[in-house]
């Protein structure tokens, strides 16, 4: 094969993808298993348009699988700039805020430290697919379901903090 057709070895494998995943879910599961409160939370006045909770797990999922798909994407692009470089900066933030909500929320049981992370994923998002929109068109409509799920978890995680106590910070 010459070198114009021969195949673009990929940077990204699936293997990435899966470690990325397993590493964020037992992040996200450490407080939620020992020091985990669902009836703190099962207490929680929420807004009328809260997801059921039952939701929440598949969406995430869903979401990730998404995030990962559009990395895989951007990761395997030829050409790396520094916009690739932004994009990847913003990602791992948006991993690092999506691990750390669970110990804010059941651990720490803080719904106001959970709703600024809440929030603070929000923003990268939006920046991270203002980012993806530059590099690659198919990563970025792979973002915009975290970014849909956002604007409404924002929403409910911030009227949550306002209406409940927060163990943690001592409010309420």
């Amino acid at each position: 094969m010459s070198q114009l057709t021969s195949p673009v070895p990929r940077r990204f494998q699936w293997w990435h993808a899966l470690g990325i995943l397993a590493l964020a879910y037992a992040v996200c599961a450490v407080p939620a298993l020992l020091q985990g409160d669902l009836s703190f939370v099962s207490r929680f006045r929420e807004p009328s348009v809260a997801p059921p909770t039952w939701l929440f797990a598949p969406a995430w999922l869903f979401i990730n699988i998404c995030a990962v798909t559009a990395l895989y994407r951007v990761a395997n692009d030829p050409r790396q700039t520094a916009l690739h470089r932004r994009f990847y900066a913003l990602e791992t933030a948006s991993w690092v805020l999506f691990a750390a909500f669970n110990t804010f929320y059941f651990g720490l049981k803080s719904p106001v430290l959970a709703a600024a992370d809440t929030a603070a994923l929000l923003v990268v998002t939006v920046f991270s697919l203002a980012t993806a929109v530059r590099l690659d068109r198919r990563a970025a409509l792979l973002l915009l379901p975290r970014l849909l799920w956002l604007l409404l978890a924002s929403y409910v995680a911030i009227w949550i903090a306002l209406n409940n106590p927060d163990v943690f910070l001592g409010l309420g």
